[in-house]
């Protein structure tokens, strides 16, 4: 269960260094979610 939350917790810092997701800048809820999967496939692909 630790190393689960660490790797989430280590997840969700990573997409806050995004600045248009840490700071919400898009108004609409498809959008963001949009960037969102956006920034885990860039996220994903530098592994």
């Amino acid at each position: 269960m630790p190393k689960q939350r660490n790797t989430v917790e280590r997840c969700i810092n990573r997409l806050k260094q995004w600045r248009g997701l840490a700071t919400r800048y898009d108004r609409t809820a498809t959008i963001y979610l949009a960037g969102l999967h956006l920034a885990g496939i860039f996220i994903w692909s530098v592994r």
